[in-house]
């Protein structure tokens, strides 16, 4: 399958969309074309996955609720076979399929029906922290070496497989450690939104938990500060 390399590429960024019902598909392609977006489209997952073998996408914007093969599993394909970030879009409001989704490393979601043009503020926002930056050097702590130029992590040495998301939350943490910030200030901060269903916070520090820790169920990195948030405690003691 092409591996495509934002860095050394100049074209407009190619976004995969995905949606068998034709009125949204038409609507979210022409917002993403009018925004400068090069945009292929899919209505079930068998074609979007053949879709990204021919073009591999810098974006894949994913209808959880496909026919035959679900949203889910088409995600779980495409990060089989390469690093690339997703937006799932769910027709429900129920929080176990936002929550779903994201656990399958969606990096973010918008609930149907949304507004297109937040959707392509979405698309920026990922696609801008998709990409690697000089946002200095290499930051270690607790076994974890994160270079934020390569977005990269190691723990111990061995790579962690990080979403963009659970990436930019680590390397916050490593920036600010001993600090505890609650999870209106990790979403503001780390993801630059201002508004947003704050069960995302939860999610994501699970995941990195599930990651990063010897033992997620009894974490001593990332701390629960209770009517607070999170801190990050680099020494990872016991109390």
């Amino acid at each position: 399958m092409e591996q495509h390399n934002p860095s050394r590429d100049p074209a407009p960024a190619r976004v995969l969309v995905v949606d068998d019902d034709p009125t949204v598909s038409e609507v979210v392609a022409g917002y993403l074309d009018r925004a400068g977006y090069v945009v292929d489209r899919a209505d079930d997952g068998p074609a979007a996955l053949g879709r990204a073998a021919a073009h591999w996408p810098d974006l894949v914007v994913l209808d959880l609720m496909l026919p035959g093969m679900d949203g889910l599993e088409v995600c779980r394909r495409l990060r089989g076979s390469g690093p690339v970030p997703v937006i799932m879009l769910t027709a429900r409001g129920d929080e176990d399929d936002r929550v779903l989704g994201l656990e399958v490393g969606a990096d973010d979601y918008v609930t149907k029906p949304f507004s297109p043009r937040e959707l392509v503020l979405r698309v920026e926002s990922v696609l801008r922290r998709s990409r690697p930056a000089p946002v200095g050097g290499r930051m270690s702590a607790a076994g974890l070496t994160v270079d934020p130029g390569a977005r990269r992590a190691t723990k111990d040495g061995a790579e962690l497989a990080l979403t963009l998301r659970e990436f930019d939350l680590l390397l916050f943490f490593l920036r600010n450690p001993g600090r505890a910030f609650g999870r209106e200030d990790l979403m503001r901060e780390v993801w630059g939104w201002e508004f947003g269903d704050l069960s995302t916070v939860t999610v994501h520090i699970r995941r990195l938990r599930g990651k990063i820790e010897d033992d997620p169920a009894r974490p001593l990195l990332i701390r629960t500060v209770w009517g607070v948030g999170y801190r990050f405690e680099p020494g990872g003691e016991a109390d």
